[in-house]
């Protein structure tokens, strides 16, 4: 089963119906809104997974009208629904599953854990926001600054 299969699924099991839609502007990806969620037509895998998930995250953590991104309550739903789609295709732990697996740049990561490199982009500059220049976990320190990179504990 695909990521975006799984995530029609967990969508599907919640009663969330998701409709793929031709949105007017190619920026917007996703939205949730009145227990529903659209996804616009014209994304790749990659990117429709990315998109299902923020949009799950949105029905589990988000309420009422959270467009206007200038209200402080609005940012911090939209923040918290990305990080935990963020944690759910990205994680700390799949930043060591590519070193494992031998990646050696962002194209090569974003390919093994099947995200979009954009997506993976974003990831990683929360993650730097939310544990500053490294952190550690399973005998891994993962490093964000100067730049991404993992060793392994002896």
């Amino acid at each position: 089963m695909t990521a975006v299969e799984e995530l029609e699924q967990e969508a599907y099991d919640q009663n969330i119906p998701v409709d793929y839609v031709k949105f007017k502007s190619d920026h917007l990806h996703g939205l949730y809104i009145d227990g529903s969620i659209a996804i616009h037509s014209g994304l790749n895998a990659a990117q429709t997974a990315d998109t299902l998930a923020e949009e799950l995250e949105h029905h589990y953590t988000s309420y009422g009208n959270i467009l206007n991104q200038h209200d402080t309550v609005c940012r911090k739903q939209e923040h918290l629904a990305r990080l935990r789609a963020y944690d759910r295709r990205v994680g700390l732990s799949g930043i060591i599953l590519g070193y494992r697996n031998h990646c050696h740049n962002l194209h090569e990561l974003a390919e093994c854990l099947e995200v979009s490199e954009e997506f993976l982009n974003e990831a990683l500059e929360c993650y730097r926001e939310k544990y500053g220049c490294y952190t550690e976990l399973d005998g891994y320190v993962i490093m964000f600054e100067p730049h991404l990179a993992v060793v392994e504990k002896l």
